[in-house]
């Protein structure tokens, strides 16, 4: 038994020692994390860099995109410099990407990390499914975790490192949000354990409620109002989709934060077996958000269109109109509900 009363896996407790030999070795590490993070990716980056200040290792967080609003209460003075992150990653003496496998995740922070010569050493902690596309360096990858999150308290719990109140407020929340408040099928027991270890850290989970589902601006209710209005379901099919306006965004004085959890409202419906987000990204590329009920693997049709996720929650990017994207999609996903493809 570790000191956090959760036990590691043997091969994820060896991975987690190489991770953390690695991060303690370097002079200046640089957390990261995908394109518009989501709580457990932030989460997961803010509760290593307490790990790692505890540790006396110099650290700093910058990311491809703004840390979202919901998210700021749990932002360390001065750990947040992705308002200049390019210059971060040009003289990070180590890189660690965390929630991605993919450098691509990365928008225009791949590039940086590919342009210098030598590429810096790159540590991966995720859980995604798929293969890995980054550099080599040393990893902790389980696609079986339910979190980002999870992985981050394994390290810390193999390497001895004690878990503060902020370590466990940042890790709280990167389970509470990738689990859907403990609601989606990958809430093991395990991570209900993790969380209960967190929670007698002291952390309070009404206030992180409140602070990551009980604070939207006015404009996110009518962003979803708005959306919502383009529902379309074929219940023959178990399909279900929504699509958001190209300027609503914009409107609603709102951020593609803002529509976090949209998608759950078509997946909600009764016989719904796929639900499906549209969305544009600009540079002519629509995002495509997958989910599934069941034993509908996601991942495997997102992986069609380049790219991943998990087996019920997963996105590609597809260039294309609105229109031309949408009919490639729900062309691809009635063959696959049709062929019954599931995890």
């Amino acid at each position: 038994m570790n000191p956090n009363g959760v036990p590691v896996p043997p091969d994820r407790a060896q991975a987690a020692r190489d991770v953390a030999k690695a991060l303690t070795s370097a002079s200046h590490v640089v957390l990261t994390t995908h394109v518009n993070a989501d709580g457990d990716g932030v989460g997961s980056e803010i509760g290593l860099w307490h790990l790692l200040r505890g540790r006396g290792v110099s650290v700093t967080i910058a990311n491809p995109t703004e840390i979202p609003e919901r998210f700021h209460f749990m932002i360390p003075d001065g750990a947040d410099a992705s308002d200049r992150a390019v210059r971060e990653i040009e003289r990070a003496d180590m890189v660690a990407s965390l929630d991605i496998g993919d450098l691509s995740r990365l928008g225009n922070l791949a590039a940086v990390i590919n342009k210098r010569q030598p590429p810096p050493p790159l540590v991966c902690i995720d859980h995604h499914v798929g293969p890995v596309k980054l550099p080599p360096g040393p990893s902790l990858i389980a696609p079986e975790a339910t979190a980002t999150a999870e992985l981050v308290f394994d390290l810390a719990s193999v390497a001895g490192w004690p878990l503060t109140p902020e370590v466990a407020q940042a890790l709280y929340v990167g389970l509470l949000t990738d689990t859907g408040g403990f609601r989606f099928s990958n809430t093991t027991a395990r991570a209900l354990r993790v969380a209960a270890a967190l929670l007698e850290q002291g952390v309070d989970p009404e206030a992180i409620y409140a602070s990551v589902y009980a604070s939207a601006p006015e404009g996110r209710v009518r962003l979803l109002a708005e959306v919502l209005q383009t529902l379309v379901v074929e219940p023959e099919v178990g399909l279900a989709w929504v699509s958001v306006p190209p300027d609503a965004l914009r409107r609603h004085e709102v951020t593609a934060d803002d529509l976090d959890g949209i998608v759950e409202f078509p997946r909600s419906i009764a016989g719904v077996r796929m639900a499906l987000l549209f969305r544009h990204i600009g540079n002519g590329r629509i995002k495509v958000s997958f989910r599934s009920m069941g034993e509908v693997d996601v991942a495997a049709l997102a992986h069609q269109f380049g790219g991943g996720g998990h087996h019920r929650a997963a996105g590609a990017s597809l260039p294309g109109t609105m229109a031309e994207v949408e009919e490639k999609v729900l062309s691809a996903a009635r063959a696959f509900l049709a062929n019954g493809r599931s995890v």
